[in-house]
């Protein structure tokens, strides 16, 4: 856990306004990691709301430059996917020509390198939410092969879910249907419970907040890797050579 400085990476961090699970990223993040967190406008959890967060990055993303970060993260499983990743990305960098990573973008790089093309998803979202996540993720070779959801309205009702939730949840699965769990909202809080869901199921956890970490620790070329919050941030899935900006799952 980093509290402290950056002495290794500084990272701007893209936020919902009404989130309350932004601490979890630096709870997870190895030590000399420093996350510097602006908001954006995001009261709901629907569709339009999902949109919206992005209407005007590009200020926002400029108050992070001012703190000289080394890349900006955009951290929305929803708002990214739906806006697209690679707009965003896009959009920020000419702004700011510092380089952008979206959570969807580092969701499905952590999906690929744990080798899970048939996942669980659990989610906090509304129905119309989950439809479209099913089907952008399924244009990209990831079938949901089973949902479970805890749905709430606005990302303080998201963040206020206990995460042992979760781990119920995740319990009336049967592992024999997937090959592994997708855990998909920045906004809720479930760290803690990834090692135990794992456990329980004998099968990788992908969770958005951990695959942003992950992802970022990669692209800023940072070789530490926490324990205690599933196999893909431990490093199990890490193949050599994968460190740096251009490395790619």
């Amino acid at each position: 856990m980093s509290l402290g400085y950056g002495t290794l990476a500084r990272i701007g961090h893209l936020y919902p306004s009404g989130g309350l699970s932004d601490y979890e990223i630096q709870l997870m993040a190895p030590d000399g990691v420093q996350f510097v967190t602006t908001r954006l406008p995001f009261r709901r959890t629907g569709l339009a709301d999902d949109l919206a967060l992005t209407e005007d990055i590009e200020r926002h993303a400029r108050l992070l430059a001012d703190a000289e970060v080394s890349a900006i993260a955009v951290n929305c499983t929803a708002a990214t996917l739906l806006a697209g990743p690679d707009r965003i990305n896009e959009r920020v960098t000419r702004a700011t020509g510092i380089r952008s990573v979206t959570t969807i973008e580092a969701v499905l790089a952590a999906l690929a390198a744990a080798g899970i093309r048939r996942p669980a998803l659990l989610t906090p979202y509304p129905d119309e939410v989950v439809a479209a996540e099913r089907e952008f993720l399924s244009t990209r070779g990831i079938e949901v092969a089973v949902h479970r959801s805890i749905p709430r309205a606005t990302p303080v009702e998201q963040a206020a879910i206990e995460p042992g939730r979760w781990t119920e949840l995740a319990a009336t699965l049967d592992p024999s249907a997937v090959d592994g769990v997708l855990l998909s909202c920045a906004g809720i809080r479930v760290a803690g419970e990834l090692g135990r869901i794992e456990d329980l199921l004998g099968l990788p956890v992908v969770a958005s907040n951990q695959a942003l970490l992950w992802h970022l620790l990669r692209t800023v070329d940072v070789p530490a890797r926490p324990a205690g919050y599933g196999a893909l941030l431990s490093g199990r899935y890490d193949r050599p050579g994968s460190f740096g900006p251009t490395a790619r799952c």
